[in-house]
């Protein structure tokens, strides 16, 4: 029993040092990236979107709109405050349904976690994220001319936390925040990432998310329960891909997991209402399933 329980300390300890050596540079960087955009760019990009909100875009408005979005260092929580303000301003739906799209899909400081991928997973998810934005923007523009499609009643911008006097300290304490905030699921994806190099066969992602429509499915419909938070997830993504996951199906769980993380569904359920909170949901996995199947073509023929 004691030789078991020290092989598996053993063991557990080679791939916990093998994991944060790959993932903890690029935590580390998305830490002082993403604090250094909701520090000194955050203004700039809010005041940049009102402008393309309230300005005379038509349907094109909507790619500034998601690519700020993915700007934009705001969680679910943070966006729609900001959202409910922009669309008290005039901003347009549509313009507000890209922004606040691919705002849960991506940020900085999630967009440089990812780089830990590999540049063709990083470059899918930014690529997918941003057309996620787009397309959510057209459909509401298409489907709900003249009727609202928020109800921001009781949101309300609030009071920024960054407000020390001093720039640097202002910045050291966002660092801090971010690091509370995303170091305990951080470290829990790394301890489950280890566990499963350690029991799990390596042929088991090849087979469960390898090539097909189904590894596809899998894939989007495990993002929904599975999705921790964005750093929790990228050591089990590195494992999974190393062990023969697809990038399509990679495409469609980075793409359902934090559209679909509970804590985001409980913020868009009172904004959208139950009509249009069905409608969300049908187009997140439809528009995940679509874009790994499409992926994984891609690749199939390159």
């Amino acid at each position: 029993m004691m030789d078991w329980i020290e092989r598996e300390a053993i063991y557990l300890w080679y791939y916990l040092d093998l994991q944060l050596r790959q993932i903890l540079p690029y935590w580390a960087l998305g830490i002082l990236l993403g604090s250094a955009v909701s520090v000194f760019g955050k203004r700039w990009i809010h005041g940049a979107f009102a402008g393309v909100g309230r300005g005379k875009w038509g349907w094109m408005g909507v790619v500034p709109a998601s690519l700020l979005g993915i700007a934009s260092p705001l969680c679910m929580y943070g966006t729609l405050p900001i959202a409910a303000s922009f669309s008290e301003k005039g901003v347009r739906d549509d313009h507000l349904a890209a922004f606040m799209m691919s705002s849960v899909l991506l940020n900085p400081q999630l967009l440089m976690y990812s780089a830990a991928l590999g540049q063709s997973a990083l470059l899918i998810r930014l690529a997918s994220c941003f057309l996620c934005g787009c397309a959510a923007g057209w459909l509401v523009r298409a489907c709900c001319r003249g009727k609202p499609f928020f109800d921001f009643r009781g949101f309300h911008a609030r009071a920024g936390r960054d407000t020390h006097p001093s720039l640097p300290i202002r910045y050291l304490l966002n660092v801090l925040r971010n690091i509370r905030a995303t170091a305990p699921w951080f470290s829990v994806g790394v301890v489950l990432t280890a566990l499963y190099q350690i029991h799990v066969p390596q042929d088991w992602a090849a087979g469960l998310f390898g090539g097909g429509g189904f590894g596809v499915l899998l894939a989007a419909t495990l993002g929904v329960p599975l999705y921790m938070c964005g750093g929790g997830t990228i050591p089990l993504l590195m494992q999974w891909l190393a062990s023969g996951m697809t990038l399509g199906s990679a495409a469609a769980f980075m793409l359902t997991g934090p559209a679909t993380k509970i804590t985001n569904l409980g913020a868009l359920k009172i904004v959208l209402g139950a009509k249009h909170f069905s409608l969300y949901l049908g187009f997140v996995l439809a528009f995940s399933l679509l874009t790994g199947l499409a992926v994984n073509a891609w690749f199939a023929v390159a």
